[in-house]
């Protein structure tokens, strides 16, 4: 058995585990993810947040003395980016002084990220560049079929606008083109609610439905502004509410910079045993 030391926290209910890695010398197994993010036997939580230097990433190109975050879904899945667990992410470096100063420089696979510290405890992440695709494409859920707007916030995501999210079953995986998200896709259902307003459910490629998804809000805001235009949405999850800035570019259907703001909690610390040998 291994000894682990961990902490949990969430952005609006969307749960994760981390694990201070300094040195990129754990690594670890999908099955420590699992194990990690199991509700029952585990911590539990919708993903896992390893905290190491961007330098133990091969694949990461930037300098290798920032934080890199290291996202694992629940089933252990390697993820791009997670606008939840950034913001979470970024409140765990400062609470154990590891990052200092307003604004902090998070390493993701979807490149780099800045998150800044706002005077009433808020988080406001720059997002980067959001691409969404005119050409839409047919989710399924439960035998009904919605249009869905294609869009990517370095990951992928469907966009569904319904009449209704609180009637929808989530309990089953929607069903997608394989060509389209060969990948896998994360599928938001969205109602409208008001001009620059709107409600989400969300079902997370290699989790299932959580209470929110950080990403999504901002792929469902971009949508919505090539629907109804505006550059402020606010967008309520089952676990909170975000608040997005869209920037959009000279290009049709691209934004270049969008920033989602909302809040960050480190609720727990303490240490767990992991089944294998270090």
């Amino acid at each position: 058995m291994r000894s682990w030391n961990v902490a949990k926290g969430h952005g609006t209910e969307n749960d994760f585990v981390i694990v201070l890695d300094r040195h990129g010398m754990m690594n670890p197994t999908q099955e420590d993810v699992r194990h990690l993010c199991d509700r029952r036997t585990g911590v539990g939580g919708d993903g896992l947040l390893r905290v190491t230097k961007a330098s133990a990433i091969p694949e990461w190109d930037g300098d290798g003395h920032i934080w890199f975050m290291d996202y694992r879904n629940a089933d252990g899945s390697v993820s791009e980016m997670c606008g939840n667990g950034v913001r979470v992410f970024a409140k765990y470096l400062v609470e154990e002084g590891l990052a200092h100063g307003a604004s902090i420089e998070v390493g993701t696979r979807a490149g780099l990220r800045v998150v800044t510290q706002e005077r009433d405890g808020q988080l406001r992440v720059d997002m980067g560049r959001v691409l969404v695709d005119s050409e839409t494409t047919r989710v399924e859920l439960n035998g009904e079929r919605f249009e869905a707007t294609p869009a990517d916030v370095g990951n992928p995501h469907a966009v569904c606008f319904v009449e209704a999210v609180a009637p929808l079953d989530l309990t089953r995986a929607p069903e997608f083109s394989g060509e389209r998200f060969p990948e896998g896709v994360n599928v938001e259902f969205v109602e409208f609610v008001a001009p620059g307003h709107v409600r989400m459910r969300v079902f997370e490629r290699g989790v299932g439905e959580t209470r929110s998804c950080g990403t999504g809000t901002v792929a469902v805001a971009a949508a919505a502004q090539a629907r109804w235009g505006g550059d402020q949405w606010r967008v309520d999850v089952p676990g909170g509410t975000l608040h997005i800035e869209l920037h959009p570019g000279a290009d049709s259907g691209r934004i270049d910079t969008a920033y989602m703001t909302g809040p960050a909690v480190v609720q727990l610390r303490g240490e767990v045993q992991v089944s294998g040998d270090d």
